[in-house]
């Protein structure tokens, strides 16, 4: 029985180091620890840390992970992944949240935990798409890319900054 580690985070600019500490402190060793950069959107089978973890796992391993949801984002991708590790005889382990899926309650709680966790990212999305809504009736317009000048109508580009025509007059 080997004890493997999953780490994931979205972006390149935020830390996995909580959690490979985590992982570490529960005994895994940092050369078992299997890490994905890369956004939640994206199901467990696309991920290439994800896609190594499943293909090396075997039966009697246990996978650690510091929270449940780093195993997906939503209640689907979650399940699916603890599917795929139950069907190979893989345990599962989460440090933070105290959820052993090999419990009747405990797959209660990852059932509750995921719902809430994707409630939550609905609401983001109805929020961002209301902040959308509320920029395009007040006349401004994006790029539609990450760092990509927002522009009302009547801003006029100066030395690669928008500048509003009335804050000259």
């Amino acid at each position: 029985m080997r004890l493997l580690g999953y780490t994931r985070v979205s972006t390149a600019s935020q830390d996995a180091q909580l959690q490979l500490d985590a992982l570490v402190d529960s005994g895994v060793q940092k050369r078992d620890v299997f890490a994905d950069v890369t956004s939640g959107s994206r199901s467990a089978i696309e991920r290439p840390g994800m896609k190594r973890l499943l293909d090396y796992v075997e039966s009697g391993d246990t996978v650690v992970v510091w929270r449940i949801d780093r195993l997906g984002r939503s209640l689907i991708d979650v399940l699916n992944t603890l599917n795929l590790l139950r069907d190979k005889g893989v345990k599962i382990r989460s440090l933070s949240d105290g959820i052993d899926p090999e419990t009747t309650s405990g797959r209660l709680m990852l059932g509750m935990l995921a719902t809430l966790a994707e409630y939550e990212r609905e609401l983001i999305t109805e929020r961002v798409n209301a902040g959308i809504a509320a920029a395009k009736q007040s006349g401004t317009r994006c790029q539609g890319t990450a760092g990509s000048p927002c522009v009302r109508s009547g801003d006029v580009p100066v030395g690669g900054q928008f500048i509003s025509l009335s804050a000259v007059s």
